[in-house]
């Protein structure tokens, strides 16, 4: 389907691909984006260790081959000698979206003081974004929906609310969301009407 929007998850974890444990990046997003998107969307999973070379081939894969629009990624950003997913991000870029990680880091330090260690990068690829999110299913969501005070206003905008704005700069699906979750924000003039 032509205005649909295909995004590729990629849960980067060692001991998750040896079944040491259950991977829990995925269903987080899963769940997240099927309470957030209102406009049609499908996507592609893969669960790979901390390889350097594996995390480049399978972000090409998705980018090259798959024709993922977005690319979102979990785990492997910290400063752990294993950690390489940024680094495995950034090889296969052709253009650095350097706000991304600054607002995800600013999301974080509202909770933990360590929110400086993380190395999150976002990049575009081809007509494809490609995002370095946290490993944790609390810090994604957060991550991606910004924060709320007790009364439900907006404190802190999440990242997602400028995905959808950078997707139709890059040539990708027109996507909506349900503003409850994230309002996406786009300037009037790319803006459409509501069906």
């Amino acid at each position: 389907m032509r205005n649909e929007l295909l995004i590729g998850l990629v849960s980067i974890s060692d001991r998750a691909s040896r079944g040491d444990y259950k991977d829990e990046g995925i269903p987080a997003l899963q769940e997240w984006f099927g309470r957030a998107l209102a406009s049609p969307w499908r996507m592609e999973t893969r669960l790979i260790p901390d390889e350097r070379a594996l995390i480049e081939s399978t972000l090409i894969d998705l980018v090259d081959d798959v024709g993922c629009h977005l690319v979102l990624t979990t785990g492997g950003t910290g400063p752990a000698a294993r950690d390489v997913t940024p680094e495995a991000t950034l090889a296969v870029a052709d253009k650095v979206m350097p706000g991304f990680g600054e607002q995800m880091r600013q999301i974080s330090l509202r909770f933990v003081p360590t929110a400086i260690l993380s190395r999150q990068v976002a990049v575009i690829r081809r007509q494809s974004l490609i995002i370095n999110l946290p490993g944790q299913p609390k810090s994604i969501r957060e991550t991606l929906e910004g924060l709320r005070d007790a009364d439900g206003k907006r404190v802190v905008d999440g990242i997602f609310a400028a995905v959808p704005y950078c997707i139709d700069l890059i040539g990708g699906p027109y996507v909506e969301t349900h503003e409850a979750v994230v309002k996406a924000f786009r300037p009037k003039s790319a803006q459409r009407p509501r069906p």
